[in-house]
């Protein structure tokens, strides 16, 4: 039976026994499809779907002149399961996602048994002493604060191109998390992580070095939702955090660290060490939010090489980039946002120049972000003035 068929039985099978075993303590809109306790308090579920649904335009203008061309799609753009509760005792939590659209499981290879990658997170989370939490499996990296926000709690139809060039997305290994409270108000968090290097799914061994990540957090103004997009529950009181992310991928052999193209050469592949940067801050206060993110990220060979010191073509995806977003949502849950972006990537190496992008978004939350419409227009400003586009998009997200 194809792994396509089997998928839908299993989960079907799956449900219906824990449906039928167990008491169902809670089910409504935005919380699950199916939330479950064992009778003995000795497990939980928690089952939820989401989906969204894209259009997206495009028009090219190069030098600023007259539209050249112009193209346009429906794309659903995420379709994902979501399973998460705790096992044996609430100090062993985990959590399970797949994805199932097109988009989620692209990026097959042979490095990944050229099988779609469904999963996306499956991972222990093991509070073992006070504050400390041991994570083991594979989920996200603690990188930029933008990535980390999950894509259903976003306030923009989706992430920048900051997140897009720099983030270290996903991958296989340890965490150590750790939380501290300096006062009644001031909350530091720490996370460090030693993971494969090689991103998601793959699954034949490791090829480089291992990834070495470290992440610092600061509230100094009390704990609140800054990994949620806008501010919808309107702090009364201005809030704000911090965050710092240093990450090393040792003898890496992908263009973007732990993901983008393998840098293959002739004896096999081309290795660099690859170090990335982020420093990012979230601030709410009254129904105004403001993220603003900088990363950089270089490489001490970032021009992949032939054993003859000919060069394959690949390179490091070297540079650096700032964004920053803010919004204000209204009374009636109606927000307008607004994005300002900038890459740089190191033209003699990667042969990219500057790219701006500027952004207006406006989004209307009809059940939180479990179920809300969001749009937006960007302008794409290339410094060549070749590749100058417009780019208008409209979204739907559905989550139960």
């Amino acid at each position: 039976m194809k792994l396509k068929h089997l998928l839908p039985l299993a989960l079907s099978v799956f449900l219906t026994f824990s449906m039928q075993a167990q008491d169902i303590t809670e089910n409504r809109f935005g919380k699950g499809l199916v939330n479950v306790m064992a009778k003995d308090s000795s497990y939980s579920l928690v089952f939820a779907a989401r989906f969204q649904s894209l259009y997206s335009s495009q028009w090219e203008f190069p030098h600023y002149e007259e539209f050249e061309s112009g193209d346009s799609n429906f794309l659903i753009r995420r379709a994902r399961l979501k399973f998460d509760g705790f096992a044996f005792s609430p100090k062993l939590v985990y959590k399970l996602e797949v994805g199932l659209s097109n988009r989620d499981i692209s990026g097959t290879s042979v490095y990944t048994g050229n099988t779609p990658r469904y999963i996306l997170d499956a991972v222990l989370k093991w509070n073992f002493f006070e504050n400390f939490e041991l994570w083991a499996g594979q989920t996200k990296l603690p990188g930029n604060r933008e990535r980390v926000i999950s894509s259903a709690n976003l306030e923009t139809v989706d992430r920048s191109l900051v997140n897009s060039r720099f983030n270290i997305d996903r991958d296989m290994g340890l965490q150590l998390h750790h939380s501290l409270n300096l006062g009644p108000n001031f909350l530091i968090r720490e996370a460090f992580a030693f993971s494969q290097g090689e991103g998601r799914n793959i699954s034949t061994g490791n090829l480089g070095g291992y990834q070495y990540t470290g992440r610092i957090e600061a509230l100094p103004l009390g704990d609140f939702s800054d990994y949620t997009g806008a501010d919808l529950s309107r702090e009364e009181t201005p809030k704000l955090a911090v965050g710092f992310t240093y990450d090393h991928n040792a003898n890496a052999v992908r263009t973007r660290s732990n993901s983008g193209t393998y840098m293959v050469n002739d004896i096999g592949f081309h290795e660099a060490d690859i170090n990335t940067i982020f420093l990012d801050a979230m601030f709410k206060y009254q129904g105004w939010s403001v993220m603003v993110e900088y990363a950089d990220r270089t490489s001490d060979q970032p021009i992949a090489m032939n054993s003859d010191g000919t060069a394959t073509g690949a390179v490091v995806n070297v540079g650096d980039g700032f964004n920053i977003l803010t919004g204000y949502v209204f009374k009636n849950n109606f927000q307008v946002t607004g994005r300002y972006t900038t890459i740089e990537l190191e033209e003699e190496i990667t042969g990219a120049g500057v790219e701006t992008q500027y952004t207006l978004g406006f989004s209307k939350y009809l059940v939180g972000h479990k179920l809300k419409v969001q749009t937006d227009v960007s302008l794409n400003d290339y410094e060549n003035n070749i590749d100058n586009s417009l780019m208008y998009r409209f979204q739907i997200d559905f989550h139960f």
